[in-house]
């Protein structure tokens, strides 16, 4: 997802959520809750670097009137974050959306949903993110609950005004404003180590060896319980961890 104003770090999202992994904490992370079905992001712009940006969760019900609502306290560098039950039988955003959202500063849409004007949203390039593309936009109208503009579910989770994202092609997490630091400079030192791993496959050294995968088999084949998590910490590997 590409920010105006906030820094891009060069860091796939699959490292960011590793993190998370890192410190033995629940990861909250919009891939982590779908299903199967469901698992492809389609990213309808760009979303070539990952991004850190500030969350503005709102609730959908049927009407767009709750989009532009948003928009109206919106700051530059937020990113809409749009709970839609994680239906796939309406395409609540398309291009008027989109349009509106970025010439109000924002700086991409997540949807636990659809959405839909595909061609067109890849022609305005704002990054989208959804569970897929359905042509038919809302045709019903739910009562609007107390926190549409508040806060957003996504998948068994919830966004609030205090969470950042961030994303790429691989997808989006979520994140308490307090770890906004924390995440970007563990994802960092795990791109480091791969890098180096990367460097020394290149050279002629396997990553088997690197990560002395005999010695893991020898371990295992004692301790049945040896993980090979549990080996790669003790030798400070970053594959899994």
């Amino acid at each position: 997802m590409r920010a105006r104003s906030q820094c891009e770090s060069g860091i796939a999202i699959s490292r960011f959520c590793r993190t998370f992994d890192s410190a033995h904490r629940r990861r909250r992370s919009a891939l982590e809750d779908s299903a199967p079905n469901r698992a492809a992001w389609h990213p309808a712009g760009d979303a070539r670097s990952t991004s850190r940006c500030p969350a503005l969760p709102v609730g959908h019900f049927g009407s767009v009137d709750v989009f532009l609502e948003a928009m109206e306290s919106a700051q530059t560098g937020e990113v809409l974050v749009i709970d839609n039950g994680g239906r796939l039988d309406e395409g609540c955003i398309g291009d008027l959306t989109a349009l509106e959202a970025e010439s109000c500063g924002l700086v991409g849409i997540i949807v636990w949903g659809a959405h839909r004007d595909t061609p067109e949203l890849r022609q305005i390039r704002l990054p989208i993110f959804s569970y897929g593309m359905c042509p038919s936009g809302p045709q019903r109208l739910d009562p609007r609950d107390s926190l549409a503009l508040r806060s957003a579910h996504f998948g068994n989770f919830v966004v609030e005004t205090s969470d950042v994202v961030f994303a790429d092609d691989d997808g989006c997490l979520f994140a308490g404003a307090e770890r906004a630091e924390e995440i970007p400079r563990v994802a960092h030192e795990i791109w480091q180590r791969e890098r180096h791993q990367a460097q020394a496959i290149k050279s002629g050294r396997s990553l088997r060896e690197q990560l002395e995968f005999a010695r893991y088999l020898k371990k295992r084949a004692t301790d049945p319980s040896y993980t090979f998590r549990e080996h790669l910490r003790k030798i400070s590997g970053a594959i899994e961890e």
